[in-house]
């Protein structure tokens, strides 16, 4: 099954949908079409040209101090990008307030960004290609017992959308490539954490999943033949999905901005439906 798409009208669920937090868990993409986010006529100009150094793929503030890293512009342009930022933050932590209240103080917001510049379509290496179907996982920072949650928003003024594909659902895809990942090392994991190249030691669910991001991506074949479906989101449109859960590749647009969140699967309103639990049951055990 191919990740379902599930548009979400103003003041309500959306028809077969029992509740937005069980089409999320079970690894759906909830597309918001009319949530209100306006910019200011100042802030007009951070979608007129990027406001960026191109260091990065994009700006982000990231602590309590919403420290403001990646931009470009006056001194007077980079307070106001800084401010736009920790308003879209407040957005989220109130769609999340809002729309799945079961999350409400249980998501602990991370980055936010400002995705200024056209999906790279360069021909990068397969492990940075991100139009490549792929999930979620981070290298040097473990998350263990946490699910990432995402929320974008699309703020192109020019009516270009943002371009993504989905594809099958975790289970279908972990029964492929589990079997070719290579094993995981405790000591390996606790080296990685000593000497820094690791913020925490990695889990072997961490590991899992770096190795299941990479197979995914280097595969060609994969690529090319497994289920998948194109998925347009419009200019104004928000979507909320976990991206450690759904595959997903983005295939082009520019101008978006992103909320990361980690919600611990303790959390969950059913830890079943974790890719952490879902790999445990794929191998028959616990995961280390």
């Amino acid at each position: 099954m191919i990740s379902p798409i599930v548009s979400v009208p103003q003041g309500g669920v959306p028809a077969q949908t029992s509740s937005l937090v069980e089409a999320l868990e079970g690894g759906a993409v909830l597309v918001f079409p009319d949530l209100d986010f306006p910019l200011s006529p100042f802030e007009q100009r951070f979608v007129e040209r990027p406001f960026a150094d191109g260091k990065a793929k994009n700006v982000n503030i990231r602590g309590e101090a919403a420290i403001l890293k990646g931009a470009a512009g006056t001194e007077e342009e980079r307070a106001a990008l800084r401010a736009l930022l920790i308003r879209y933050r407040g957005f989220a932590e109130d769609l999340i307030r809002t729309h799945l209240p079961a999350y409400a103080g249980k998501v602990t917001l991370a980055g936010t960004s400002y995705r200024p510049f056209e999906v790279d379509q360069r021909k990068l290496s397969w492990r940075r290609d991100d139009t490549r179907l792929h999930v979620d996982a981070f290298p040097s920072n473990p998350i263990g017992e946490k699910r990432i949650l995402r929320i974008f928003r699309n703020i192109n003024p020019e009516g270009q959308p943002r371009l993504w594909r989905v594809g099958e659902d975790f289970g279908s895809m972990a029964e492929r490539f589990l079997p070719r990942l290579p094993g995981y090392s405790p000591l390996s994991a606790r080296l990685l954490a000593a000497l820094r190249i690791t913020k925490a030691r990695r889990s072997e669910y961490d590991h899992l999943m770096l190795h299941l991001h990479d197979a995914l991506k280097q595969d060609e074949a994969y690529q090319t033949s497994a289920p998948q479906a194109d998925v347009t989101f419009a200019p104004g449109q928000t979507w909320v999905t976990f991206s450690d859960l759904v595959m997903h590749g983005a295939m082009g647009g520019r101008y978006m901005l992103e909320q990361t969140g980690y919600l611990r699967v303790a959390d969950q309103a059913d830890p079943e439906r974790s890719p952490q639990r879902i790999l445990a049951r794929k191998l028959g055990r616990a995961l280390r």
